[in-house]
């Protein structure tokens, strides 16, 4: 669908394409355009600025089993917020009929673009993104633990850490994260995935709920208490 958008930097008004839902089955060359981000980036045609187009989507993976609900932060009173996703569920469902229905969906709800792409390439390398959440905790504390800096060691432990990828004969697992106004990164061994899978699966009540769950740092913390 067409929507109007205005630029940052001009203030020009212009007209874009954006997606109610993207059905990565139906529409295959749309996976890598999230991925890489593309998807959500438009070039104003007057001064030439590049912007971020912020809208709610559904992204759809029917052979993959997976839904990712975009929602912006603020795009949505809390009032509302209960219904549209009861509403939105039902409309899943349909979605997922032919495949047999949600039964082994995985259904997430994320506020931002990153967010999304980082969900997409999680699924995409054959994790799970609740592991990963516990991964990036204590990553983040252990990084914080060595540096003496209280303040350095503060702005770790707040830095939102971003799945980058997996690979090496090992599987090692790489973050990146922002830090003295430069992105970073770390590597973990597959080992500390493994450990907190196992800490997850003997303790399944700190799973995700039923239904598009948003599991991001404070899901997580929700869970430490």
């Amino acid at each position: 669908m067409l929507t109007q958008v205005k630029c940052s930097s001009c203030g020009r008004e212009n007209k874009i394409t954006t997606y109610q839902s993207i059905n990565v089955k139906d529409n295959p060359e749309l996976k890598g355009n999230v991925k890489d981000g593309s998807l959500f980036v438009w070039q104003c045609p007057n001064c030439g600025q590049m912007n971020l187009a912020v809208y709610q989507t559904l992204y759809h993976d029917p052979e993959e089993r997976l839904m990712i609900w975009l929602l912006p932060d603020g795009g949505m009173p809390d009032a509302e917020l209960s219904a549209v996703e009861k509403h939105l569920e039902a409309i899943a469902g349909q979605m997922g009929s032919e495949e047999g229905g949600l039964e082994g969906y995985v259904l997430r709800r994320v506020s931002d673009v990153g967010s999304l792409i980082e969900k997409v390439n999680i699924h995409d390398a054959g994790l799970d993104d609740a592991v990963m959440e516990m991964c990036k905790y204590i990553t983040k504390m252990e990084l914080a633990e060595k540096e003496s800096n209280k303040d350095r060691a503060k702005a770790i432990a707040d830095a939102p850490f971003k799945f980058y990828k997996m690979d090496g004969a090992d599987n090692d697992i790489t973050f990146s994260y922002p830090f003295d106004g430069q992105m970073q990164g770390v590597q973990i061994g597959f080992n500390v995935y493994e450990d907190c899978r196992g800490i997850l699966q003997r303790n399944p009540s700190a799973r995700p709920g039923a239904g598009f769950t948003k599991v991001d740092a404070e899901w997580l913390a929700t869970r430490m208490r």
